[in-house]
């Protein structure tokens, strides 16, 4: 992956939480160096998060009065896989598996598909579209984005607050229009997260699941 920002915009469906995670880890650099030398950054904390050791992270999220949810992730290069109070999904970089347990139907998508999401596409910014702060505070180092004038985002306000010491990010607020979503992340692990992580497993969900090809 080279350079994420240069793409024209960032969607945040299921991998809301992650993305974010990247951004806190690279956001502190923004306030320090030459935006050639952030973006350096960025793309090491991009590695770091979708790299070939991968990462597992918990999390809770907010996104007030449209959704609440809290889970577990996954990440691999292309590679994800989330459990969280409603559904199992599984996405080995080639085809999405999305397992709705209460309804006992699995939605199988194409890996990089919008319709896996329904606040798919809610969340778009790129790097440029914000002036950025840093201070430090008792609960760590707090990074605050303000939209620049013009922007064609839809991210308008966010703030990270990371661990004073290791930068590793404790909660996320970012603004769309006139709502806020909360992101509390806990347990962050990178490494040790192997291929087998992300294979849809077929024989776990029985014959009383119905499968629906939305490809």
């Amino acid at each position: 992956m080279k350079y994420i920002a240069s793409k024209p915009y960032m969607c945040l469906n299921n991998r809301l939480v992650a993305l974010l995670l990247v951004l806190c880890f690279s956001l502190g650099a923004f306030c320090k160096e030459e935006p050639n030398e952030a973006r350096q950054v960025f793309e090491e904390a991009y590695d770091m998060i979708f790299g070939p050791e991968g990462c597992n992270l918990q999390y809770e999220v907010n996104i007030v009065g449209l959704y609440k949810t809290a889970g577990t992730i996954w990440y691999k290069g292309k590679k994800s896989k989330f459990i969280d109070e409603r559904i199992d999904s599984y996405c080995d970089g080639v085809t999405a598996y999305m397992v709705y347990r209460k309804k006992k139907t699995i939605e199988v998508h194409d890996a990089n598909s919008d319709k896996r999401d329904k606040y798919a596409g809610k969340f778009k910014f790129t790097l440029d579209d914000f002036d950025y702060s840093m201070e430090n505070t008792k609960e760590g180092i707090v990074i605050t984005l303000k939209q620049k004038h013009g922007a064609k985002g839809t991210v308008k306000h966010a703030k990270a607050v990371l661990d004073a010491k290791t930068h590793v990010p404790k909660h996320v607020k970012i603004k769309v229009a006139f709502f806020w979503a909360n992101i509390i992340i806990k347990n962050f692990k990178a490494g040790g997260v192997g291929d087998s992580t992300f294979v849809f497993p077929r024989a776990k969900y029985g014959r009383d699941y119905k499968y629906v090809d939305k490809r």
